[in-house]
């Protein structure tokens, strides 16, 4: 019988949408791509397919995890399955350079950006920049390798010191935008359509996670009782803006997003990152009664209903071992 088919590797970030599955009754499973197999040759169930593969996956000792998902999710698509955030989707969430070109032939503005492999063409490119600079690794998540720089000289001992390089070995140097009120906006899609933008307080650092469980012992972490609110949903954003990230999901093949943005001192706004793998803050989310992850369930459910109607009074199912 077809079901919902969760490809994932993160068990934690993967439970608010196995317990809103649950509370649908809908019949489901969790593939967990840090490991398994298959044979090409074989048919892939019938059901709905929604890629959750992190681009922070090795940081939990998941390297080869987006490859083997990449592998099959070509391999769900030869054969037509219905696949939310498939192959196109994966490249966006591994590669933010491919983001940042894409942003810009969708004219949306992202900030002055070199992508660098050495670290002589780190220090090349960051001489280009007219003032303060920040690296970050090319393939990331939670904030990997963002460091802030206002001098070559401090580049330099970062470089022969600390620097970590990113996993797949490019660096990104970045124009760094300052913020009046030392926040990002985080805006949300369902299905491609604007669901909320959530306004992050980045006062304490570059590491904006924001699932219940991301890192708790880190003093930015959402469940770390702070001053000021970490995450606060607003009740309304930039329409143009977001009338420009709906058409860029369409143009991306991308169904479910987090996508993240910063205005300037100016009132300039600047697009830096999407998050194709996007989490939920539950404390915002109680306050305003609106829920990320029981959106994407219950998107999920409407598209195996409409497809498979039998499938629904199926029981409810997980992969042994998740």
């Amino acid at each position: 019988m077809a079901k919902i088919y969760v490809l994932h590797e993160n068990d934690e970030w993967t439970e608010p949408l196995k317990t809103a599955l649950e509370a649908l009754n809908v019949p489901f499973e969790l593939w967990h791509m840090a490991d398994g197999a298959f044979n090409v040759l074989d048919t892939p169930p019938e059901g709905v397919y929604y890629n959750r593969m992190s681009a922070s996956s090795h940081t939990r000792g998941h390297r080869y995890a987006p490859e083997y998902t990449s592998a099959m999710l070509h391999w769900l698509e030869s054969h037509n399955r219905i696949v939310y955030n498939g192959t196109q989707a994966l490249q966006f969430e591994v590669n933010k350079a491919m983001q940042y070109a894409h942003l810009e032939k969708n004219n949306i503005q992202v900030p002055k950006t070199y992508v660098a492999m050495s670290k002589e063409d780190i220090i090349t490119s960051a001489k280009k920049m007219d003032g303060p600079f920040i690296t970050k690794h090319n393939r990331a998540g939670k904030g990997l390798g963002v460091r802030l720089f206002y001098s070559i000289e401090g580049l330099v001992e970062y470089l022969d010191n600390e620097f970590e390089p990113s996993i797949d070995g490019i660096t990104l140097i970045q124009q760094y935008i300052e913020s009046k009120t030392k926040t990002i906006t985080r805006s949300e899609f369902i299905d491609g359509k604007f669901l909320y933008a959530v306004e992050v307080d980045t006062s304490e650092g570059f590491e904006l996670c924001p699932a219940d469980v991301c890192s708790i012992a880190m003093d930015s972490c959402p469940t770390t009782e702070t001053p000021k609110e970490k995450f606060r949903i607003l009740s309304e954003f930039n329409p143009s803006l977001i009338q420009q990230y709906e058409a860029f999901l369409r143009d991306a093949r991308i169904q479910f997003a987090g996508i993240e943005s910063i205005q300037d001192e100016d009132g300039n706004t600047y697009t830096y990152d999407i998050n194709t793998n996007t989490n939920y803050n539950s404390d915002a989310e109680q306050k305003v009664n609106q829920f990320g992850m029981k959106e994407i369930a219950q998107s999920l459910k409407n598209r195996l209903e409409q497809e498979f109607p039998q499938a629904i009074t199926g029981t409810l199912s997980e992969k042994s071992g998740d």
